[in-house]
């Protein structure tokens, strides 16, 4: 009746942005992302006939402003006429603050949950459960590039390519580690009822998603760097133009970005990505990882520096 797992965050490169069903959060389009190494959340969910109700504990400390949402993941997955659980969740990087640290909590929450539960589920089911949960959540299931589907009635996802096989690195400059304004899930909702460009924004996401899948095919850097910064400024233009808008940026955001470009006019190989979050992602070929996380972290604003190879994906942790 206990299960431990670890999974790490995913960042999209092509990017996920709204939903088609809000109830059972399925994504607007289709998307691209890459799973990372060094960063990581661990869920422990111990089931107890004795407990009351479901608790959490995040980094040593109670806290239970995700708990109805933790607790729906474990109805969903271990059946609502289940024990009462106590969670224990630790995280090495921010939360909430557009890190994605809701994916690699669900990711790792499902596997663990399931284990605990006794149900041995397929790569497939484990990604529609963790996708009701967060939407980006199923892409940690897996490692190095994944893609993630929408199919007639639910998504999938598959890796294109391990790893290993393309061992890019990501330096992520951190600018505020506070969490978010406003949630991703309502901004979703707030861009797809307001802003004019969403519709566009989903009928070219498939023309995105051919040009990245080829190009992590044929290990085209640059081509995937274009692409993948189109498609970021793209997401955040439907966010701007949305009523409220949606912005995320600060002035240290906009100043990460000068700094990438001008690593890119001096030959560098890197890129940048930004999801909903004030924090920049620059990607980065390996031989080009220290000089870029040397020239963000002096960048003004930067209050911190995380530097990541890619991972794999969401796995069960036995405890000794």
């Amino acid at each position: 009746m206990q299960g431990t797992a670890i999974a790490q965050p995913n960042i999209a490169l092509i990017k996920y942005w709204g939903k088609r069903d809000v109830e059972r959060n399925l994504p607007a389009v289709g998307s691209i992302s890459i799973t990372l190494r060094e960063l990581h959340t661990r869920m422990s969910v111990t089931f107890d006939e004795v407990l009351a109700a479901d608790t959490l504990t995040v980094n040593d400390a109670p806290d239970d402003r995700m708990l109805p949402r933790l607790s729906a993941c474990l109805d969903r997955v271990a059946g609502k006429d289940r024990p009462r659980a106590r969670i224990l969740s630790s995280c090495n990087f921010p939360i909430a603050a557009g890190l994605a640290s809701s994916a690699s909590s669900f990711a790792a929450l499902t596997v663990a949950v399931a284990d605990a539960a006794g149900q041995s589920l397929s790569t497939a089911e484990l990604a529609s459960l963790a996708g009701q949960a967060s939407g980006s959540a199923a892409r940690s299931l897996l490692g190095g590039f994944v893609e993630l589907r929408n199919t007639d009635d639910d998504i999938e996802v598959s890796s294109l390519c391990a790893a290993d096989e393309w061992p890019l690195m990501v330096v992520v400059a951190i600018t505020e580690a506070g969490p978010k304004p406003v949630g991703s899930t309502e901004a979703m909702e707030i861009s797809r009822k307001t802003s004019p460009f969403f519709s566009s924004w989903v009928e070219q996401q498939e023309q995105d998603l051919d040009t990245a899948r080829a190009a992590i095919a044929e290990r085209d850097f640059q081509t995937l760097a274009a692409i993948a910064e189109h498609n970021c400024l793209k997401m955040h233009s439907v966010m701007w133009a949305s009523r409220p808008p949606m912005v995320y940026w600060n002035a240290a955001t906009m100043r990460c970005l000068q700094t990438v470009r001008r690593l890119q006019g001096q030959g560098v190989g890197v890129f940048f990505t930004i999801d909903a979050g004030p924090q920049i992602k620059a990607v980065c070929l390996p031989e080009f990882a220290a000089q870029v996380e040397a020239a963000l972290r002096v960048t003004p604003g930067v209050t911190d520096i995380m530097t990541t190879g890619l991972g794999e994906g969401a796995r069960l942790e036995h405890m000794e």
